[in-house]
């Protein structure tokens, strides 16, 4: 007996049953043979270092190709989470296009839903060669092996709902349709249930078999040398005794984390490389013992992001070790022509800022972050902290190589991208207490936040109460003009709702602007505000 899928009508040719079954059946099949075709794929790219999921290299694909503004909506929506969001937006669509595939595949042709898996194989296997990432060819296979072993699964899912139950020792009855199709949807159902714990326990495997190539526990074990000349303590006059107020100095594990990786490269020490080439009078490669054994300085640096709106939180203070970037560039010797310095990291980003920037200021090839080895989503084991620029076009982390270029030889990332070429950091203030919309009581409110106009230095911080006259805050003691400064001012509130506005004045410079403007292309400008009510 067979049953004709596209009609309904029951033939009695044979016993291979083919019946309608609900649509949420083909959902669990496309699901089933997707997660079980990833969690293969999981555990070959585990296989080698240059080697990723087709997730991931899709996510990469899609991190690139992406239009700005879609890209700077994820900064404002989701902040430092931006990847996890997208992971999940991806695993999301391919979620919904392996039910439809799944649904496909219960009908009479099982072809399209095959090509439909191949499809997204090919996606994977063009992007793991179609990023900066430099991947060899091979980085194809896990995408490859994964849509093979993801078709197979869904043929095998298929042909258990239209096989007949076993009627072994019956040489008189034929079994019914009714009775068939119960018994091939409950072996369906828990052979799909099998695939499921099978690819989640693959997956498994494979991120744990991937572990071996986690660089934290040598980085863990590192002991680095002492700067040259160590900075002294910090005086406790650089930060207002006012709760509420950013430490002047930012936890590694609170640090603003925003890059395109979407998983952190694991780059080991011992074959790691810094290459230094392009205009110079001469190449130089160097170790990581190399950096060690030079001389090394510490310097305490704000880093802004560019993506940072009026008030915002990307930004953060540390005190860096490396060596000093000009040092590096002298040895080399810098030919006449270059005007652009270019970073460029293991995965294949790029930064870079003008040569000019190099006046003076502690430009670094860090490699230690407040007193321990670069973290690893931080840029471990080197990277390149230029003061007074914003992070785009300066601060390459997992850093490989520096190349002199010239401007109108070559585009970074984000230039390609339509943002600016040079990117100074632009005089900003916040309010980091009270909070906007705080309810605080009538009286003594204390009111603080930072200000930071770096290589210049914060003159005055001045606030605004409602449409009062602005009054000067109180600066603490600036430790430097390439860090943030601290500043504070007791307010005597009134009850009802109040508008709070601040503003900084950089040193022998202008006030900041109340003009708004977004990020894109060369850093938000405006005056932070917040309101709030007062018992």
């Amino acid at each position: 007996m067979s049953f004709d899928l596209e009609t309904g009508d029951a033939h009695t040719s044979d016993l291979h049953v083919q019946a309608r079954h609900p649509w949420w059946f083909g959902v669990v099949a496309g699901i089933g043979a997707a997660a079980a075709g990833l969690g293969v794929a999981e555990l070959v790219a585990a296989a080698r270092r240059d080697f990723q999921s087709p997730v991931l290299d899709v996510g990469d694909r899609v991190v690139d190709s992406v239009p700005r503004p879609l890209k700077d909506l994820a900064i404002d929506w989701f902040g430092t989470n931006d990847k996890k969001a997208l992971l999940i937006g991806i695993a999301s669509i391919l979620v919904a296009y392996a039910a439809v595939v799944g649904v496909l595949s219960l009908r009479r042709r099982f072809w399209p839903a095959a090509i439909g898996i191949v499809g997204f194989g090919l996606a994977g296997a063009y992007s793991s060669q179609s990023t900066r990432r430099a991947a060899p060819f091979s980085a194809v296979i896990p995408s490859v092996v994964g849509a093979i072993v993801a078709v197979g699964v869904l043929w095998a899912l298929r042909s258990i709902l239209n096989e007949p139950a076993d009627d072994e020792g019956s040489d008189t009855i034929q079994p019914s349709i009714a009775e068939l199709v119960p018994n091939s949807r409950r072996r369906f159902l828990t052979s799909a249930g099998a695939a499921a714990v099978g690819a989640l326990a693959i997956g498994a495997a494979g991120r744990r078999l991937r572990d071996r190539f986690n660089v934290g526990s040598a980085r863990a074990q590192l002991s680095l040398p002492a700067a040259r000349t160590p900075l002294p303590a910090t005086p406790a006059s650089i930060a207002p005794d006012v709760p509420g107020i950013s430490p002047f100095f930012t936890p590694n594990a609170n640090f603003y984390r925003i890059d395109t990786a979407l998983s952190v490269p694991q780059v080991p020490i011992d074959s790691w490389r810094l290459s230094i080439r392009g205009l110079v009078d001469r190449s130089i490669e160097l170790s990581y013992d190399d950096l060690l054994q030079r001389d090394l300085v510490e310097s305490d640096i704000t880093l802004t992001c560019v993506s940072n709106e009026v008030g915002g939180k990307l930004m953060g203070t540390a005190r860096w070790l490396g060596v000093r970037l000009d040092d590096l560039l002298d040895e080399a010797g810098i030919d006449s022509k270059a005007d652009q310095i270019v970073g460029r990291s293991v995965d294949g980003y790029t930064c870079g800022f003008p040569v000019a920037a190099l006046d003076g200021r502690d430009a670094l090839v860090a490699i230690a972050m407040n007193g321990e080895p670069l973290p690893l989503e931080h840029g471990f084991p080197a990277r390149l902290i230029v003061p007074g620029l914003y992070g785009y076009v300066s601060a390459t982390k997992w850093l490989s190589e520096i190349e002199l270029t010239r401007f109108d030889q070559f585009d970074q990332y984000w230039v390609e991208r339509g943002w600016v070429n040079d990117a100074p950091i632009k005089v900003q203030s916040r309010i980091d207490t009270p909070k906007g919309l705080a309810s605080v009581d009538a009286g003594g409110v204390a009111v603080g936040g930072v200000a930071w106009a770096q290589t210049r230095g914060i003159e005055r911080v001045e606030i605004q109460v409602d449409d009062r006259e602005w009054v000067e805050a109180t600066l603490a003691d600036e430790l430097n003009d390439v860090t943030w400064r601290q500043w504070s001012y007791a307010w005597e509130a009134t009850s009802g709702r109040h508008t709070i506005t601040v503003r900084a004045t950089e040193k022998n410079g202008p006030i900041q602007t109340d003009e708004r403007s977004e990020p894109f292309p060369s850093g938000a400008t405006g005056q932070h505000q917040i309101v709030v009510l007062v018992r």
